[in-house]
């Protein structure tokens, strides 16, 4: 009897050990893959939000449709140009004092010097552009929630986009309490929400949802 009860007694050290080492391991393990699971799909929300940003540069508005985008990088240039400072004569207030150059007139010249294609500009060498929409997660096969529109602030229309995922879809696979505990986030040091985003469909916003220190990892 006496042994049967240090079984017992030895079972339950073994088991009280086991949860107090899975509630100090778990939550460490947990964000060591979310760390790296952030990182690779900020990296991917930046080359579209890269994208975005030329898209609007050039044709005065955000998109909507990642084939449009992909087209766009595909075809599109940003024009090399020069500004410099010039002056003339204003003549109509010169011959309204009867001056010869009395007055002059400060203007901006812009010269287009050439063109450089925006898939070089942006992403190099690199087609990464072309699976920039794929959530980046082995065993995950989603896409990335592409939206745009335009929103009216004080009278004027702005164009906005937003691009995202659930952390639902990033976190696939892993502890469902801790994942709950992640969207529920709100610090200035995590990720907060239930998603990752770029952008915003109800504010002039086109930046990441991302503390800074995820900025650094996903440029390595």
């Amino acid at each position: 009897m006496k042994l049967i009860i240090q079984l017992l007694l030895w079972l339950v050290i073994i088991f009280l050990g086991w949860k107090l080492y899975s509630s100090v391991i778990g939550p460490v393990e947990f964000n060591k893959v979310k760390e790296a699971r952030y990182t690779k799909v900020i990296k991917n929300l930046k080359d579209i939000q890269a994208a975005q940003l030329a898209h609007k540069e050039i044709t005065g508005k955000f998109t909507g449709s990642f084939d449009s985008l992909v087209r766009f990088i595909d075809t599109a240039q940003f024009a090399n140009i020069e500004r410099r400072d010039t002056s003339y004569a204003d003549v109509e207030k010169n011959k309204a004092y009867n001056l010869t150059e009395g007055y002059f007139i400060e203007a901006v010249v812009i010269d287009t010097l050439g063109f450089t294609p925006v898939k070089d500009s942006l992403y190099g060498k690199t087609n990464r552009y072309k699976t920039m929409m794929n959530v980046p997660i082995e065993g995950v096969d989603a896409k990335f929630e592409l939206k745009a529109g335009t929103i009216e602030k004080s009278g004027t229309k702005y164009s906005v986009f937003e691009a995202k995922v659930a952390k639902d879809v990033i976190l696939k696979g892993m502890d469902k309490d801790l994942l709950q505990q992640e969207k529920q986030v709100v610090s200035v040091e995590g990720v907060n929400g239930p998603d990752i985003r770029v952008g915003s469909m109800n504010q002039v916003n086109t930046t990441g949802n991302w503390p800074k220190i995820y900025d650094s990892a996903s440029e390595q």
